[in-house]
């Protein structure tokens, strides 16, 4: 581990001892504000005396744990040799970072923490340059690793059997969908220009909210009249919650209950502190004008418009669920159900998935869709079913 990453673990963990000295604070706060609220103005000079001790003592404790972490993370940095790894280069560092700029990225960016990641496209450097590529985007809380987690990737098999150069994209899905697909647009644009061969062909493939980054990439795309967008031929969405995730919905709910109360009010402020990405998800926002001077913890308010598919690209879907029957219609695949998966829920909103551009599948909860044979070979069906059309 690199020592600019041990102290931004230590500043981290800081953070978070304080922000349980808060939890406290201001659950002591909501329980002892009953009584004198009671008591009405007779109390108001015992709560003034009680509020400005207890908050001078909970600031003392909130500031000695934050420096004792970051003191403690310090002094290992300075023990640490200059060889270390970065973490995002070992295995169980990235599925950590993964997860942690899932639930903090928005964060961690915004203090330039050395542990927020930035978006890159990776390519094995055995892999040919060739003039048809295919854009692998992971899901929230995920990175790259994750396509090969479940054996041979999807890419292998397209770069085999289809002659696709596959390309990984690693990001800070904490970030708002939109700020990602924009910047994944920005990306795909710098690598057109200094691809080795003319390319013609780019195949985008998202699980989960990596579909939602695609869309948006695509969009970001053509309103910015980068000429990649005209060479997406296809963009596959495996597992992507277009209409919303319900377990974000509730987490929604589960919050705006807790802050009703003051003395649930700072564990709803807890749950209200996950990532404008996970925040994202609750309707499917894939642009900026979704989220842009709204507030992001408004109780179940789908403010969500249409992302247009790009005229030229055919868009798929791929849903799973849990098991066939009304069961599996509630779970879904455990966090994204068939109806969101595939554009076709029951409100005013739809996603324009051509007939037979879709596959549902059972059996199969929602990190299966990142390795399963019978979704690579949909895929590689869909594609070469395309390339016979075109020939």
């Amino acid at each position: 581990m690199r020592k600019a990453e041990i102290t931004a673990l230590g500043e981290l963990a800081g953070d978070l001892l304080a922000a349980g000295g808060t939890i406290v604070s201001d659950m002591h706060e909501g329980i002892a504000g009953r009584p004198f609220g009671a008591l009405g103005p007779v109390a108001r000079p015992a709560q003034v005396m009680h509020d400005g001790i207890s908050s001078a003592v909970y600031a003392a404790v909130r500031s000695g744990l934050r420096v004792s972490a970051s003191a403690a993370a310090h002094a290992a940095a300075l023990r640490a040799g200059d060889d270390g790894s970065a973490l995002a280069a070992t295995p169980r560092g990235s599925i950590a970072l993964g997860a942690l700029n899932g639930f903090l990225g928005d964060r961690l960016a915004a203090r330039g923490s050395d542990l927020a990641l930035p978006m890159t496209i990776r390519r094995d450097p055995d892999d040919e340059a060739r003039p048809r590529v295919a854009v692998f985007v992971h899901g929230l809380c995920e990175t790259d690793a994750a396509w090969s987690l479940r054996g041979p990737s999807y890419g292998d098999g397209l770069r085999d059997e289809v002659g696709l150069t596959p390309l990984y994209v690693r990001y800070n899905t904490g970030l708002h969908i939109s700020d990602n697909g924009c910047r994944l647009a920005e990306l795909i644009d710098e690598l057109e220009r200094e691809w080795p061969v003319p390319l013609d062909e780019i195949v985008l493939v998202g699980h989960s909210m990596g579909g939602l980054v695609a869309r948006s990439a695509c969009h970001c795309a053509a309103l910015a009249g980068l000429p990649w967008s005209d060479r997406v031929r296809h963009v596959f969405c495996l597992g992507s919650p277009h209409l919303g995730a319900d377990i974000e919905k509730g987490a929604n709910v589960l919050a705006w209950a807790l802050g009703r109360l003051p003395e649930t009010r700072a564990f709803g402020n807890v749950l209200n502190a996950r990532s404008a990405g996970i925040k994202d998800l609750r309707y499917g926002s894939c642009i900026e004008e979704d989220w842009r001077d709204r507030d992001p913890d408004e109780l179940l308010r789908d403010r969500c418009v249409e992302t247009p598919f790009l005229p030229g690209a055919a868009y798929y879907f791929v849903a799973a669920s849990l098991r066939d029957g009304p069961l599996g219609t509630l779970l879904g695949d455990l966090l994204v159900r068939v109806p969101s998966a595939s554009g076709r829920g029951g409100g005013g909103r739809r996603i324009a998935f051509e007939a037979g551009n879709g596959l549902e599948l059972s059996g199969l909860n929602h990190l299966d869709l990142l390795g399963h044979r019978a979704v690579y070979e949909q895929l590689r069906d869909w594609i070469s079913r395309a390339d016979r059309t075109r020939s």
